[in-house]
């Protein structure tokens, strides 16, 4: 029979998890990080960790979108601080500073390295999509946000676009390091622009 757990200790596993999970991530990489590894750093039987996740894919996915929510809640509450004062040059600015933030963690590595695309593509397909649907539901709510927006029917579109300026760190070499923070920054005006435009592709 399974071992119960309370909350406070589900907790702290979960946790300790997804504190190696990254660890192992940056020292061996998605390939090389074995579910044996995780559960020695945590000190906890095998069979525990298979009670929080069925696969190691899995425990780094939800380490993901457990980041992806943190960036998300500091975008939010950096649109609180504008107090109104929204506009093309602050959105531009918004996202740039959420474009650092993201730079600054593991996520860059992780996909130059290729694991991010391998995580994916091992995920199960209904994972992949109900992430990409959270996704447009988050730019969705960003979006109502933003008041003289006009980019209904458009947000998938939108999402997708500030998804591939994201994707253009794994070519910052090529871009040029001098120039690449200008670059960025041109891109991201360009759909802002649009979004206050209400142009359509």
């Amino acid at each position: 029979m399974p071992k119960t757990f309370t909350d406070n200790e589900r907790e702290y596993i979960k946790k300790r998890l997804m504190e190696e999970a990254q660890a192992c991530l940056a020292q061996f990489g998605l390939r090389k990080t074995t579910v044996d590894e995780l559960v020695k750093r945590v000190n906890i039987p095998k069979g525990t960790f298979y009670l929080f996740y069925p696969s190691k894919e899995l425990l780094f996915f939800d380490m993901l979108c457990t980041l992806h929510d943190q960036l998300q809640a500091n975008l939010l509450r950096w649109f609180d601080e504008l107090r109104g004062n929204i506009n093309v040059d602050t959105i531009t600015e918004l996202i740039f500073r959420l474009y650092k933030q993201v730079d600054s963690t593991f996520i860059y590595s992780f996909a130059a390295s290729g694991d991010l695309g391998l995580l994916m593509r091992k995920l199960p397909p209904e994972v992949a999509e109900a992430h990409a649907q959270k996704d447009d539901l988050s730019m969705e709510r960003l979006l109502s946000l933003l008041p003289g927006v006009r980019a209904e029917g458009n947000i998938k579109i939108f999402s997708a676009a500030l998804r591939a300026i994201f994707c253009t760190m794994l070519h910052r070499r090529e871009i040029g390091e001098d120039v690449f923070d200008d670059a960025i920054r041109i891109m991201l005006r360009g759909v802002a622009t649009q979004l206050f435009e209400g142009e359509t592709l």
